[in-house]
């Protein structure tokens, strides 16, 4: 039986260029590339140095504090660079992908036949364990501090965001043993959230609590479903996991085989045919997006949505975590007393001037213009509009400035990661970086409280 969660508060941003429900092969990159600052608050220490031929699953590095967590290659072939920057920080470690695919081979398991504290050591032998991220913090978990439980968001209400009961058809049996696997790993529940009107490969899994989430974005964000469900305290973890994640996890388990592919949404007003590519983690995006086509050279490229992903170029490389290109107009050009004037073509969550409140289904071609420049805080009540947490977002940014960290406490820091405030940012009449403040915030706390 379900427990329905509904969202109220939010705003949907209808886009131009969804993703048509059709998927195709991507043109296979020649290099592959793994970017440590996907993994927030890593250290690595490099494993496969420059020249050395790895096979895919096989570890490229791990982290400094703690060397059982590896970070595996998504293919095999040779590291022909490791970039550095300022201090010699490791920014990419780049991998010449072999023609025919080598894959270490980790074992088939008996999922039902392995305690916890069994499966926790074999994620992370063979690189899954980055796939487990917590909260608070927002970091990679810990393995060594059990969570009360642990979430699975199957519904996604990011702008142009993939499909994920179209792209998950098919994978019952992988999803069926990860969750198996994970629920092995807390003594709380595996929660599962789907779309109310949807019809999810999640919703027939077995061990699992399910949800059913209807309103607006954010209430795809798995961290909107954890505060109507079971809220962190102080003390207290949660476990979360992205479905494609669970995919992954899950062949491992039943083949032995690291296989890092994942099917990707195409989206945006430039893109020609937007539409679903079958590539592997850390792919050049160019191989996606020049396949497909572009409208115009003067856009934005971006690895995940256009809330919350990273600017990329089109020669960059696909997020870790991210299973999403977004490709959207650059927005260089100003518009004259663009101010002063009513708006009928982009989103607002005012009425002043605006009138996409009269339209809610209309779809919208923006551009990354933020339309005003950064300015202090003003106190509007938009946040409260779009947040739909029991937290008050701007006294918490605020008290992230300061760095309060009894404050931070006290208005339920613990709770939110930044993706929750994409849309307060994309709101805020002071274009304040939101997001960032609140990165800034949570490392504040893991330095501080640990």
């Amino acid at each position: 039986m379900s427990k329905d969660i509904r969202i109220k508060k939010g705003l949907d941003i209808k886009l131009v260029g969804e993703a048509e429900k059709k998927t195709s092969s991507a043109t296979k990159s020649n290099v592959y590339a793994i970017r440590p600052d996907d993994f927030h608050g890593i250290i690595p220490k490099v494993i496969a140095k420059e020249g050395t031929e790895v096979k895919a699953g096989e570890p490229l590095f791990h982290s400094k504090a703690n060397d059982k967590l590896l970070f595996p290659s998504p293919v095999s072939g040779e590291v022909v660079e490791i970039v550095r920057g300022a201090k010699r920080k490791i920014l990419l470690v780049k991998i010449l992908a072999d023609k025919e695919q080598q894959y270490v081979d980790h074992g088939k398991i008996d999922v039902a036949s392995l305690d916890g504290e069994q499966m926790k050591n074999h994620l992370l032998a063979t690189g899954c364990w980055p796939f487990i991220k917590q909260r608070p913090y927002d970091v990679i978990a810990k393995p060594n501090v059990a969570p009360k439980a642990i979430f699975i968001s199957g519904y996604a209400t990011a702008p142009l965001a993939a499909d994920l009961d179209y792209v998950l058809a098919g994978k019952e049996e992988e999803l069926q043993a990860a969750v198996t696997a994970l629920g092995k790993l807390t003594d709380g529940g595996v929660h599962v959230s789907v779309g109310k009107n949807g019809n999810s490969p999640l919703a027939s899994l077995k061990g699992i609590t399910l949800h059913k989430v209807s309103g607006p974005h954010p209430a795809g964000n798995v961290g909107a479903q954890i505060a109507k469900v079971d809220p962190i305290n102080k003390g207290e973890t949660v476990w979360v996991v992205s479905p494609q994640d669970l995919v992954i996890i899950g062949e491992l388990l039943l083949t032995g085989k690291f296989n890092a592919e994942r099917t990707i949404a195409l989206a945006g007003s430039c893109v020609k045919n937007p539409q679903y590519y079958t590539t592997k983690i850390g792919a050049e995006v160019s191989t996606v997006v020049y396949d497909s086509g572009l409208k115009h050279n003067d856009v934005r490229v971006i690895s995940g949505d256009v809330l919350t992903g990273l600017d990329v170029k089109p020669d960059g490389h696909l997020g870790y975590y991210h299973n999403m290109i977004s490709v959207i107009p650059e927005g260089d050009d100003y518009e004259f007393f663009g101010w002063n004037k009513p708006v009928f073509n982009k989103i607002s969550s005012s009425r002043a001037l605006t009138f996409s409140w009269l339209f809610p289904n209309k779809k919208y071609d923006l551009d990354t213009n933020t339309n005003g420049e950064h300015r202090a805080f003003v106190v509007t009540g938009n946040y409260e509009d779009v947040f739909p947490f029991d937290i008050y977002p701007l006294q918490l940014l605020k008290a992230c400035l300061v760095q309060d960290l009894d404050a931070m406490e006290q208005l339920g820091m613990y709770e939110v990661a930044p993706e929750d405030f994409a849309l307060t940012e994309f709101v805020c009449v002071s274009k304040q970086p939101h997001q960032k403040i609140i990165r800034d915030g949570l490392d504040l706390m893991i330095k501080e409280i640990g």
